[in-house]
């Protein structure tokens, strides 16, 4: 069995959570894709959600496949939130933001009354920090920002597209900061907050309440312990 269909079944599993009435909170990424593609075939068949898409791209996704979007503005909270993840532990803290949008993504998963991760079995990890951090910067403070991040141990490179910086649907640019395994999550959460010019990062340490990880076929679904 494929990562592609892992990815699918953790993505359809989750999406049987969703019911006629929610306002979902749609994810960013190849994993959430298959959540938008198969929750299109839903309200084909008679779902009736609102989405809120955490990007320019979801949105685009979503419409097409005949998903209702509305803007995130117009609302204060969402029912459900699903989402995938660059790294996720046993204790459903995560690292996202590879596909640029931690940004959207940590305010619509505030949002959720609850939120799902949903991932194949190459995402779960014993410790965060083989993936890089992505942290979303403004950009004339991105050098004050990488120097302040290299202070505290972790390299920056500034994320590139088309041979020019990579911008964020803000017009942001991205730090992918490599800090290691070794790392104080907690910790270096509240320090990259605290960095002026930084406006978001893709440290997710509370957000996540379940997950659904599907490995060679088999689904584990996890649950945040209150």
């Amino acid at each position: 069995m494929s990562r592609d269909d892992d990815k699918r079944l953790a993505a359809e599993a989750a999406a049987a959570e969703i019911v006629s009435g929610m306002i979902v909170g749609l994810g960013t990424g190849s994993t959430a894709a298959w959540l938008i593609a198969h929750l299109g075939e839903r309200v084909a068949a008679g779902l009736d959600i609102t989405a809120v898409a955490t990007s320019r791209a979801t949105e685009r996704v979503a419409r097409a496949a005949g998903i209702r979007v509305v803007a995130l503005d117009d609302l204060s909270d969402i029912d459900l939130a699903i989402d995938g993840v660059d790294e996720i532990d046993g204790d459903l803290r995560a690292i996202k933001g590879a596909g640029g949008a931690m940004l959207r993504e940590k305010i619509v998963a505030s949002a959720a009354r609850r939120m799902i991760a949903i991932a194949d079995g190459s995402k779960r990890v014993e410790r965060l920090g083989a993936a890089p951090v992505p942290v979303e910067v403004l950009p004339l403070a991105r050098g004050f920002v990488a120097a302040r991040i290299e202070s505290l141990g972790g390299a920056a490179t500034l994320r590139r597209h088309d041979d020019r910086s990579y911008r964020t649907d803000q017009d942001n640019v991205v730090l992918d900061c490599a800090f290691g395994t070794e790392i104080d999550s907690v910790a270096l959460a509240g320090q990259l907050a605290a960095i002026p010019g930084v406006l978001g990062h893709g440290l997710f340490l509370r957000e996540i309440d379940s997950a659904y990880i599907a490995s060679d076929g088999v689904i584990t679904r996890l649950d945040r312990t209150r």
